[in-house]
């Protein structure tokens, strides 16, 4: 008898609902992960966006931010998008001071990087990944992936070549919110790493 996968999506702050509807959707058993004890009974782990300072202040108040690093030091799967991307970078640009991320992704990011809200965009990307349709990206408020290290490497650019989804072994990040499209390829992408 297969299975479902397991997945946590980290619902401190921000939009994790859509996470938890779009994995539902495709067969995943998702929960809300608010606790440390809660990362124990998951396959892998969602960071949604929202606010990267708010969720670095909530993580370390209800004490899951050591063990999310924990996890993903283990090779726990995570997938991170828009302020999740910001949690994975292992250097944060334009972060307030004290800002601390999970780390893990071997890249620099920018927080907000297009500008404030009204500068939200959306586009369409060619993710050879992900099928050979274009994948409609909506970008709010969104981090850039400005540099790229050794175990990264880029899945996705702008057509002025800014890095905008990028992966590392089990772990994945972009800039960009799938779960608003309707399109659920990265997740289902995000579930394959699950194994």
């Amino acid at each position: 008898m297969v299975t479902a996968p397991r997945v946590g999506v980290l619902a401190l702050q921000g939009d994790f609902r859509e996470h938890l509807a779009v994995l539902r959707g495709l067969g995943a058993e998702a929960r809300p992960v608010r606790r440390a004890e809660e990362l124990q009974d998951i396959d892998g782990l969602v960071i949604p966006g929202g606010e990267s300072t708010v969720m670095d202040k909530l993580s370390r108040a209800f004490g899951v931010a050591e063990p999310v690093k924990a996890a993903i030091a283990e090779g726990m799967p995570v997938y991170g998008t828009c302020a999740g991307l910001i949690m994975l970078a292992d250097t944060v640009r334009d972060r307030i001071e004290g800002q601390q991320s999970f780390g893990g992704l071997d890249v620099v990011v920018r927080r907000n990087a297009f500008g404030t809200q009204l500068d939200s965009f959306e586009t369409d990307l060619d993710i050879p990944e992900l099928g050979e349709d274009p994948v409609h990206a909506v970008f709010i408020r969104a981090p850039i992936v400005e540099e790229i290290g050794a175990k990264a490497r880029a899945l996705a650019e702008l057509e002025d070549g800014r890095v905008v989804a990028v992966e590392q072994g089990n772990l994945l990040g972009t800039s960009f919110h799938p779960e608003v499209t309707g399109d659920d390829r990265f997740h289902r992408y995000f579930l394959s790493k699950l194994g």
